[in-house]
């Protein structure tokens, strides 16, 4: 018998993922990048080597150091890192 539990949510949609890899100056970059209408506009960014993730909008751009936090990078490579997906999603 199937036990019962409370959902928030329980959705199934169609979604555009992208894997791009490269090799930066200082690191290699592995990622899928998910659209999804369940993340308000926002990307879901996922970091296959590190095991890493984070849910990215142009706000987050704005918070100093997000990027190399979300990720867990040094500072060169999170600022490549950073150029990349502002230039993805547009802002550059």
């Amino acid at each position: 018998m199937m036990e019962e539990r409370d959902f928030l949510y329980d959705d199934v949609e169609q979604t555009k993922t992208r894997f791009i890899c490269w090799i930066g100056e200082t690191s290699r970059f592995d990622l899928a990048i998910t659209h999804s209408e369940h993340f308000f506009g926002k990307i879901l960014v996922l970091n296959l080597l590190s095991n890493r993730f984070a849910i990215i909008g142009a706000d987050d751009f704005d918070e100093p150091g997000y990027i190399a936090h979300a990720f867990d990078l040094e500072e060169d490579a999170a600022d490549e890192l950073e150029r990349y997906l502002s230039q993805y999603i547009g802002l550059t």
